[in-house]
């Protein structure tokens, strides 16, 4: 496995709040620096130093990705876990009388 690629990705709303996955530090790279410029803040610049030290093999990956995932969070980019999704549409498929 390459030494940037997350144990697990992180999934962050895109677009018209489509999800999309972002599996490693150089993915989450990309994202923060295309960023708006007006909008970047201290979570912006701490997540894509910690993305650039994962590229240069000077932290984990995983240090990178938590950094990652806390500025998405911060911005309401997090995706619902897609497990709830799932779940839910199941519940609603079954009807209100099935057990």
């Amino acid at each position: 496995m390459k030494p940037d690629i997350f144990k697990e990705p992180v999934y962050i709303l895109v677009g018209l709040g489509f999800p999309a996955e972002v599996g490693s530090a150089i993915d989450a790279y990309r994202y923060l620096v295309e960023w708006p410029a007006a909008r970047r803040d201290n979570a912006h610049s701490t997540a894509l130093k910690a993305c650039k030290a994962a590229l240069r093999g000077e932290i984990e990956a995983e240090t990178a990705r938590g950094l990652f995932a806390a500025f998405a969070e911060k911005h309401d980019l997090l995706a619902p876990e897609t497990n709830a999704i799932v779940a839910s549409r199941l519940r609603r498929d079954r009807g209100p009388h099935v057990r």
